[in-house]
């Protein structure tokens, strides 16, 4: 099941079916302990609609109302491997190894819902930052019962070169405006994304492939539930939260994003989302 915010109301895609529902608000929707029975219950009660692909083309908004977005860092030894060169110079390269090792993982504010860009949006870098890339990351969204009941795809922008000056400047190098992708709908199901889920990466410059890569949820070191149990544990979220679990995809040293290019995140089963760069 695929669940849409548009400019007119929600839209669900079930079986093959576009189903539209005006009437309820999206946060109230969304915030459900068992999101995926609550909405397959209810579609009697939705009105259904052949105009869902065109709603969709013209319509389309983030998934996002009042939920804040978190962000879990370094839960891919990829990542440890990148934040740990980007930062040697600095002196903080062994912190990064010694989050990935600990009991307590890095989890970050990302945006707010008005920093949040959705599919076919454009996403921007930095005017101060010199090395800039996107994170294509697997997004959760979760209940205000800190129950996980959906997924999307997120695109957490980075600039590595703040990043990588003093660890103490993540902040800077991962929360403006456009910084944070999200789209373009939230993939609902009964049971937990497989083990075997992949994403991937495409990025694309003057109709070229600049860079392609893909990775494989299996490779996160922490449970999704982990992560969650840990951001649920002194903070609440009356509307429910979205937190991006990490990426295992970083471009090498000698790349950064360009005015123009062409991001595309694809995770099986859940969509893919696709940003400019403005």
């Amino acid at each position: 099941m695929k669940v849409y915010k548009t400019t007119s109301g929600t839209l669900v895609h079930h079986e093959g079916q576009f189903y539209s529902n005006s009437q309820t608000a999206w946060d109230q929707l969304i915030n459900q302990a068992n999101l995926y029975r609550t909405i397959e219950k209810s579609l009697s009660q939705w009105e259904k609609t052949d105009e869902g692909e065109q709603l969709l083309k013209n319509e389309l908004l983030p998934p996002i109302g009042q939920q804040e977005v978190w962000a879990s860092g370094v839960t891919y030894y990829r990542s440890r491997d990148a934040r740990m060169e980007e930062s040697k110079k600095a002196g903080g390269g062994s912190f990064y190894d010694r989050v990935y090792e600990a009991e307590r993982p890095e989890l970050f504010f990302k945006a707010t819902a008005s920093r949040v860009v959705g599919h076919e949006q454009s996403v921007r870098i930095r005017k101060d930052s010199t090395w800039d890339v996107p994170e294509p990351e697997l997004t959760l969204l979760v209940a205000s019962t800190g129950d996980i009941v959906g997924y999307t795809v997120g695109n957490d922008m980075s600039s590595r070169s703040i990043e990588g000056e003093n660890p103490l400047y993540l902040p800077q190098a991962k929360t403006y405006d456009k910084s944070a992708g999200l789209g373009p709908g939230i993939f609902v199901s009964a049971d937990p994304l497989p083990t075997d889920t992949k994403i991937k990466l495409r990025i694309e410059r003057g109709g070229a492939v600049a860079f392609e890569e893909e990775t494989g949820i299996d490779q996160i070191k922490r449970s999704m539930e982990e992560l969650v149990e840990f951001l649920f544990r002194e903070c609440s979220f009356p509307f429910g939260c979205f937190l991006m679990t990490g990426t295992g995809i970083i471009p090498g040293n000698d790349f950064t994003l360009q005015s123009g290019d062409i991001i595309s995140i694809n995770i099986d089963g859940v969509g893919e989302l696709v940003n400019s760069v403005e």
